[in-house]
Formats: C-alpha cells, sequence, structure tokens
C-alpha cells in the first residue's frame, strides 16, 4: 500500500470512500488510503494530530464544525475539508491552491490555480465559507508569526 504524504505541490485529496485521488501541481494519482487517514498522517509527520490541528483552529479563530486546518505551519499549508470530516466522502482542498469554483451541469466546479478542475456535490456556499474561513485562519497564523518575529528581534 502506498502511503502519501501532503507536501508543497498538494492541491487536493479527493475522497473515493477507501481510496483518494490526490492533486498535485503538476499531476495526479489514486492512493490506497482515504482521505482522512492521509490528513491524519501527514498532520501526525508534522509533529500533530488532525484532531490537535483541529483544537488549534478553534482556538485561532473560534471554528469548530468543519474547521480547516494547518497541516504544516512553516509552509501556511492549510487545508479544508468539503463535508464532516467523519464522512468517507470528506475531499480536503488546499485554499491557496484554489483559483475560482462555480457550477457546472449542477455540479460544483472548483478549479486550481493550475486549471485542474474537481467536481463536488456541494453547495456554492460550503465551498465559499470554507475559503473565507481558512484565510482567516491563514492571516491569523500569519499576524501571530509576525508578531513573534518582532518579539524576538
Amino acid at each position: 500500500m502506498r502511503k502519501y504524504e501532503i507536501n508543497n505541490k498538494t492541491m487536493a485529496l479527493y475522497a473515493m470512500n477507501d481510496k483518494t485521488r490526490v492533486y498535485e501541481e503538476d499531476k495526479n494519482f489514486i492512493v490506497d488510503q482515504p482521505a482522512n487517514a492521509i490528513m491524519e498522517e501527514s498532520c501526525a509527520y508534522f509533529g500533530s494530530s488532525l484532531s490537535g490541528r483541529r483544537k488549534g483552529t478553534e482556538n485561532l479563530i473560534g471554528a469548530l464544525y468543519k474547521a480547516p486546518v494547518i497541516v504544516e505551519e512553516t509552509k501556511d499549508i492549510i487545508f479544508f475539508p468539503t463535508a464532516s470530516p467523519k464522512s468517507s466522502t470528506c475531499s480536503w482542498l488546499r485554499s491557496s491552491m484554489v483559483d475560482r469554483y462555480y457550477y457546472q451541469n449542477g455540479r460544483l466546479i472548483v478549479e486550481f490555480l493550475n486549471g485542474d478542475k474537481i467536481a463536488l456535490n456541494v453547495s456554492y456556499g460550503v465551498i465559499d465559507n470554507q475559503i473565507l474561513r481558512s484565510i482567516r485562519l491563514e492571516s491569523v497564523l500569519r499576524s501571530r508569526k509576525q508578531f513573534d518575529d518582532t518579539l524576538h528581534k
């Protein structure tokens, strides 16, 4: 079984029940792991757990349900879930890689900066809200880093 760790090129983890289509900047491929397992293991690789990262988001911006998570803070790698992370249909998108999103043939299309697209069975409002929450999380993280940098100069 091929294990996958989220990295700087990862744009999305598209849930396919017990498998995941991984979208990177220059390729996409299927991994024999559920998307939530990849998130859990990637958070652990970077020194925390998915629940710990979710608790961190709660502390930073107050988000509890479907909270975006900071997978790796030095590179600002932030992903948000498209559904409850408890669901096998929960995909994870990296907010900074999303270019735009729109409806096409009754499905929401998310287009990434490299032109790749995925179709999701979620509403425009869900994705819009998740992106806004992710941007807020990134902003709070960045301002705390800057504040911390000024303290240590």
